[in-house]
Formats: C-alpha cells, sequence, structure tokens
C-alpha cells in the first residue's frame, strides 16, 4: 500500500463511527452482518450507518453482498492487512527484537 491510498483509508477510519464499525465486523469474520445489525450494534440510525457503511466501501474497507433481501457486509481483511502491514513495515528499525511489541 503506498503512502496516499493509506492516507484515503486513514481519513474513512477517522470517524468514531466508522471505526466502531469496523471492530464490529471484524469481529463478526467472513460472515459479515447485515445495516440492520450494524446499526444495533452501533446504536445509530440506519440512515446514519447507511451513510458510513457507503464511505468505508468507497475507501475499499468494507464490501457488501446482497443475500435476499438483505445486504451483507464485511471487511476486506486483505486490504486492512495492508493498511497494518504499511504502518509496521518499518517498525522499530526493522529490529526483529523491537518488533515483536507488534506481534
Amino acid at each position: 500500500m503506498k503512502e496516499e491510498e493509506a492516507a484515503t483509508v486513514f481519513q474513512a477510519l477517522s470517524n468514531a463511527d466508522r471505526l466502531r464499525i469496523i471492530r464490529i465486523l471484524v469481529a463478526s469474520g467472513p460472515e459479515g452482518l447485515s445495516a440492520t445489525e450494524i446499526a444495533e450494534k452501533v446504536g445509530a440510525s440506519p440512515s446514519r450507518t447507511s451513510f458510513h457503511l457507503a464511505g468505508l466501501t468507497e475507501a475499499g474497507l468494507i464490501q457488501r453482498e446482497r443475500q435476499s433481501r438483505s445486504l451483507i457486509y464485511t471487511v476486506d481483511f486483505v486490504r486492512l492487512g495492508g493498511l497494518v502491514t504499511f504502518l509496521l513495515d518499518d517498525c522499530c528499525n526493522k529490529s526483529p527484537k523491537l518488533r515483536a511489541c507488534c506481534s
């Protein structure tokens, strides 16, 4: 991941509600959750949740798939992992001993 791409992702995560949504979706695993379930867990209105889900989708952090009448949202773990790798790639001057804190 390049700096400009990482900046876009960080911008999408710079809102507390969006960060909460990502954490909820990470915990839900590959099965994901419906928009209604996410709204309930976040404690936000459906319209506000949809707004944040759209921003996270645009940043490429989450994906959505239609299942029957619901949209199911899941984290793009590869993209999220790329962001973590971007942050830790140069961590601690690449010292294995110092980087152990990040394991």
